[in-house]
């Protein structure tokens, strides 16, 4: 298939193709007229690539994965360098969350001191002729 075919398949633009290809993480095969040609394999590896990215993963960290299928493995995922990038990302997450949870309690803590500290506002009492 053409470029053209597996970006729409892909749900990726020409230019995305253009830019893992100069990466090396889409080799693309040459027609004698210059242009590029693409597999299945290649559509596998594109869409691979689109889902660890859509994950938090860098282009290059998903080099791994499309290497693991370029060796023909039925999943990305499932070469030991694949598998220390998941660990790693999860390691980064996990300390991502901590960090959250940490200001998390801060800004709550924040509130109630600021909730304590509030004077108390002025109750408006309705007589039963106003309401």
């Amino acid at each position: 298939m053409r470029i053209g075919e597996l970006a729409e398949r892909a749900g990726v633009s020409t230019r995305a193709l253009r830019h893992y290809e100069a990466l090396g993480l889409l080799p693309a095969q040459r027609r004698a007229n210059g242009y590029r040609t693409y597999g299945e394999e290649d559509l596998r590896a594109v869409t691979e690539i689109r889902t660890l990215v859509g994950l938090g993963l860098s282009l290059e960290e998903t080099r791994p994965f499309v290497e693991c299928l370029r060796a023909g493995r039925p999943s990305g995922g499932s070469c030991a360098d694949s598998i220390a990038v998941y660990r790693r990302k999860l390691a980064e997450v996990d300390a991502s969350l901590a960090r959250l949870g940490a200001v998390r309690a801060e800004l709550e803590a924040q509130l109630h001191a600021a909730l304590r500290e509030r004077a108390p506002e002025p109750r408006c009492e309705l007589t039963v002729e106003e309401a």
